[in-house]
């Protein structure tokens, strides 16, 4: 090969390594709304509002490819240095047939959270949690959560004997965390345990071809003492057997209090003693 040639050879290899890592840059800075599906998801949700990139702000854990895309652990932190205060937290799922998991709503003037639950992988998907501040400013992450193979979870009978799921519906069960810090920061981490079908509506009983009716957990709430600590919207997406792992301020009052209502119109409430905080 020629001089001139053995030059425009180079030229070549290094404006590709260029355009290879300007696309790569390009990809890795692309903002959190990007994808069809989230472009038609997303006048629904949120309308014509815009949504920031949520980096720096709020954090997003999720399995790359879970074990078991019937119960996928979505874990949540969000905080805020500027005066704001975090007023709901939104877990998405673009590809499920329902995609807003849960919507929670914070009580009190918070400017740091964190948040646990469960939810079911219908399919691949991004998944995605929007927080809105205060102000009314929205920010958002995302994260590619793949399909491990087998059933749709939401068509998945649910686990478990039938009448026994029916009889330990509604129960709940609250898991503290040892540990605690200053009174003036939020210092009490706890899991709510809550036993519930939630029910898809698309399992099909294999013997008599139809499908088991659609309940599911329509909205849990929780106090402490008389002041909110937040309040949720589900759906079909959560996980069977709903989990919350949540932090809150300790305000003094004794007990947390638990309220939950399905979309059969049942309800159930249960009182945990917390101690009188720290």
């Amino acid at each position: 090969m020629s001089t001139a040639g053995r030059n425009f050879a180079a030229r070549t290899r290094s404006t590709s390594v260029a355009a290879v890592a300007l696309a790569l840059a390009a990809m890795l800075s692309a903002p959190a709304e990007a994808g069809p599906t989230w472009d038609a998801l997303k006048p629904d949700l949120f309308g014509s509002r815009p949504i920031a990139d949520g980096k720096g702000i709020v954090s997003l854990k999720a399995p790359t490819r879970p074990d078991d895309v019937r119960a996928v652990p979505l874990a949540v932190e969000a905080q805020l240095a500027d005066g704001r205060t975090i007023k709901s937290v939104s877990f998405i799922v673009d590809e499920n047939p329902s995609p807003l998991a849960a919507a929670f709503t914070l009580g009190g003037a918070r400017n740091k959270v964190s948040l646990t639950t469960k939810i079911r992988l219908n399919g691949q998907s991004d998944v995605r949690v929007v927080v809105e501040t205060s102000d009314g400013a929205l920010y958002m992450v995302e994260q590619l959560v793949k399909f491990a193979g087998g059933q749709a979870s939401c068509s998945a009978p649910p686990a478990g004997d039938p009448a026994e799921i029916a009889a330990n519906m509604g129960k709940m069960a609250l898991e503290q965390f040892p540990g605690k810090v200053a009174a003036s920061q939020i210092n009490k981490k706890v899991k709510l345990a809550i036993n519930h079908p939630n029910h898809t509506g698309m399992v099909m009983d294999q013997i008599t071809l139809l499908y088991t009716p659609l309940l599911m957990v329509e909205k849990v709430e929780v106090r402490q003492g008389d002041e909110l600590v937040f309040d949720v919207a589900g759906s079909i997406t959560l996980a069977q057997n709903p989990e919350i792992e949540f932090d809150f301020k300790v305000n003094g009052a004794e007990q947390l209090h638990v309220g939950l209502k399905d979309t059969s119109g049942q309800s159930w409430t249960k009182s945990f003693p917390i101690g009188a905080g720290s």
